[in-house]
């Protein structure tokens, strides 16, 4: 079998990103799903030294300022890039960066996920899934933002049917495409309590949510919904759903995080070639202590070599 080649950056040389990729590659190749993989690392010149097994490519150099690690975080995306647009790799895995270093660097988008829609000419056809194949409960649970940095006063605006129905069938596509699940199970989940219990806590779940459900229905998906945020997640871990629609970021993600923690994955849906990232940021705090836990990355890299497989690039 032909080795798929993944493109890995470090993210922000400042945070604790070169040392979990570094940590992260090496158990990757005692595994089972590492042995097929041909790694590409991007990083800077100071990263040089900790990657003797993968091929390295350095983007430049870094002062540690945050306009400097803004461009060198900036530089990683625009390669790997390139390199899967070229067809030299299937896939990339991103490790964290900050956001106010993008700013710093004069790229103001909320994160990578935008820069990656602009690289690859697709603003706005994409989803953000986060995903745990296992959990703490057992099964998987896989949660698609529906809104990702929106303020919360600003959701019910954010929230259109077209939305709840543009992003559900990228999730349905790539699940069928990328997951191998013929016939995928989603849920849309509620925006009010209770979902909105009749029109008593509001009117969103009748409005916006039901037509949509109604659409994807004609279609021929299979949609349950709208399902109150306080039931659904557990049964789509209890394996009623293959995946959950989520109408805005901290209601998915904090029921995600509480069943994954350590062990979740984003993954950009939509795109031409495969995107994950582990489930956590830069975190500065700890960089170079040796407490950075690699085990989101790694997981990152595994469910980019399954997805990898699933579709035999």
């Amino acid at each position: 079998m032909t080795p798929k080649t993944l493109v890995i950056t470090v993210g922000d040389p400042r945070g604790i990103g070169p040392e979990i990729v570094e940590s992260a590659v090496l158990i990757s190749r005692a595994t089972d799903w590492g042995d097929n993989l041909d790694l590409v690392v991007l990083g800077t010149d100071e990263h040089a030294s900790l990657f003797n097994g993968p091929r390295f490519e350095s983007v430049g150099s870094c002062d540690g300022s945050e306009r400097s690690a803004g461009r060198v975080s900036v530089q990683q995306i625009e390669r790997a890039t390139q390199l899967c647009l070229a067809g030299d790799a299937v896939g990339i895995v991103t490790g964290p960066v900050s956001k106010p270093a993008l700013w710093a660097a004069g790229r103001r988008v909320p994160g990578q996920t935008e820069l990656l829609e602009g690289l690859a000419a697709q603003p706005g056809d994409t989803a953000m899934l986060m995903c745990a194949e296992t959990t703490s409960l057992g099964g998987p649970l896989r949660v698609v933002l529906a809104t990702r940095h929106v303020p919360l006063k600003r959701v019910p605006a954010a929230v259109t049917t077209e939305l709840l129905i543009d992003q559900t069938r990228i999730l349905f596509l790539e699940l069928r495409s990328r997951w191998g699940i013929a016939s995928p199970r989603i849920a849309l989940c509620a925006l009010n309590p209770h979902a909105s219990d009749n029109g008593l806590f509001g009117d969103e779940e009748a409005r916006v949510f039901e037509p949509a459900v109604e659409r994807l229905r004609g279609e021929g998906l299979e949609v349950t919904g709208p399902v109150p945020a306080d039931t659904v997640f557990v049964r789509s871990v209890r394996g009623e759903f293959d995946a959950v629609v989520a109408p805005y970021h901290d209601v998915g993600m904090a029921a995600f995080k509480t069943a994954s923690f350590g062990a979740g994955v984003n993954v950009t849906l939509g795109l031409p070639f495969i995107r994950t990232s582990p489930d956590h940021g830069t975190a500065f705090d700890i960089a170079g202590t040796g407490r950075a836990d690699p085990s989101s990355m790694l997981e990152a890299m595994r469910l980019a070599a399954q997805i990898a497989g699933t579709r035999g690039s």
